[in-house]
């Protein structure tokens, strides 16, 4: 396929619902977060003191729109992928000059969507169609504002700006769980805009570690996902859960693991044979996301623990080993 076509035999989702690609950890910690009363009093804070047009001015300050005449490639993909999608409108779309692989939905009540540069230069055609689509499931699932706010605490605490105060870190603390797990929502839709389950995993490769097709192998790279989630003892656990801290995103290893597990799971063909929620349609029952999520989080704490125990018994072990061996060496 040429940088000028579009692709043909691809499905659309007409009046697709954020709701049918959401993980329900997702959808369960969001509603949690909008009934904090402290959430609803640092969301109006934020609102007062920076407000939509400078926040839009800010994004933008850099980055150029696309457009037919201005990255016309990239528009006829960003066509597609509204297409696709049956995006409600086209929100605008800016390339910023910025190195690392990367793209990002921000706006308060008028959403748009930037492209790192370093982005347009490794990913390909394809790839490029699951980043934006991606990033479009952020803006349809109604994350722009949350994730606008939580990009403006983090840099109003490495500020050690005073607005921060210990309701704003509880606060940007609970946006960051539920925003690594907002990922996974849109990795499910930019793999919808996209429809290739094999561009979708190679995309996450190559935001992991760059490298050429000739340089990588995606089998590979699911099995480095496997090793991470189901190896470890009790010091690399621990590790585990540091290294997330903080983070915006969950590692593009897990995220791949993630993203092929709903595949295989067969919701993603579901959906593309016309089986999903549509907009006005009646909505998922709050209860019902709650339910979903607490499995989804009792697996993941299951997993924690186990590792936890099996890393302890080996600690045990190795400890035994050694107070032997200190015996018969005496």
């Amino acid at each position: 396929m040429t940088s000028n076509e579009i692709q043909r035999d691809r499905a659309i989702l007409t009046g697709i619902d954020a709701e049918s690609w959401e993980h329900p950890a997702d959808r369960a910690a969001l509603a949690a977060l909008r009934r904090l009363p402290v959430f609803d009093e640092v969301l109006r804070t934020v609102f007062g003191i920076f407000g939509e047009k400078p926040i839009r001015l800010a994004f933008q300050a850099n980055a150029v729109r696309v457009s037919e005449k201005q990255f016309p490639s990239v528009h006829a993909r960003y066509l597609e992928v509204l297409e696709t999608m049956d995006a409600p409108e086209h929100y605008p779309l800016f390339v910023s000059q910025t190195p690392m692989v990367n793209a990002g939905a921000y706006g308060m009540e008028r959403p748009f969507i930037v492209l790192n540069s370093g982005a347009l230069r490794l990913l390909d055609d394809r790839e490029l169609v699951f980043l934006m689509g991606h990033e479009l499931g952020h803006v349809m699932s109604g994350h722009v504002l949350y994730r606008t706010m939580m990009v403006i605490l983090i840099q109003l605490a490495n500020m050690g700006h005073p607005i921060v105060g210990l309701a704003a870190r509880a606060v940007l603390v609970g946006l960051l769980e539920w925003y690594r797990k907002s990922e996974l929502s849109s990795d499910r839709a930019g793999l919808l805009a996209c429809q290739d389950p094999q561009v979708a995993l190679a995309t996450s490769m190559k935001m992991a570690g760059g490298g050429r097709p000739d340089e990588t192998d995606l089998n590979e790279f699911l099995a480095q996902a496997d090793e991470y989630r189901e190896s470890g003892d009790v010091a690399d656990t621990v590790f585990k859960v540091l290294n997330l801290l903080g983070a915006t995103h969950p590692f593009h290893t897990l995220r791949a693991a993630e993203l092929r597990d709903w595949v295989e799971a067969g919701d993603y063909d579901r959906i593309l044979r016309g089986e999903y929620q549509r907009r006005g349609d009646p909505r998922r029952p709050y209860l019902d996301d709650l339910e979903a999520a607490s499995r989804s989080y009792t697996e993941e704490a299951k997993d924690f623990f186990n590792q936890l125990a099996t890393g302890a018994l080996d600690a045990a072990e190795k400890m035994r080993q050694a107070f032997a061996e200190t015996l018969r060496n005496r």
